[in-house]
């Protein structure tokens, strides 16, 4: 697994109280996504987490994909780009809305924090090329990976009965 840099951006305190010590958290699911995924680079990358709620994911949403809605998460892969050498290649941005999390927790009976690590897990995913929308094949091996990835973390299957 390359080294990752990961850089955590709070702009909405509830967050701090969904793990006792959220960077780590946050540090141990992308690091999971990255594991798991086929086509991980062998290099040093980096990947940037913000933690928002649903007016700034409504407002993402709407600019950058056309939906003027808040949702989960929403993955910002990034260009291609030199970098000097040694330097960390970023992947991109993971951004995660928590009225909407919080919501979707508790109508599926989930803890916060598994559903965050969840969808950590799969906006990282999507920053490394994976991708649930082109067809049912790689949506099933895109949640096939979230689980693996999940499991060493603890998590049970998000998608299970």
């Amino acid at each position: 697994m390359p080294d990752i840099e990961i850089d955590v951006a709070l702009e909405d305190d509830r967050w701090n109280g969904v793990a006792p010590d959220l960077d780590a958290f946050v540090a141990r699911a992308v690091e999971a996504g990255v594991a798991i995924a086929p086509n991980a680079p062998a290099w040093p990358v980096e990947v940037s987490v913000v933690l928002t709620d649903d007016s700034v994911v409504q407002a993402l949403n709407r600019t950058w994909r056309g939906k003027d809605k808040p949702t989960n998460v929403l993955s910002f892969p990034a260009a291609a780009q030199p970098v000097p050498d040694g330097a960390p290649v970023p992947l991109g941005d993971v951004v995660l809305a928590y009225d909407t999390m919080l919501r979707e927790s508790g109508e599926q009976s989930k803890p916060l924090a598994d559903h965050l690590a969840h969808l950590l897990v799969h906006g990282t995913l999507h920053l490394l090329g994976q991708d649930h929308e082109t067809g049912e094949a790689e949506a099933d091996a895109m949640e096939a990976l979230e689980v693996a990835a999940l499991r060493t973390l603890g998590v049970p299957d998000p998608y299970g009965d």
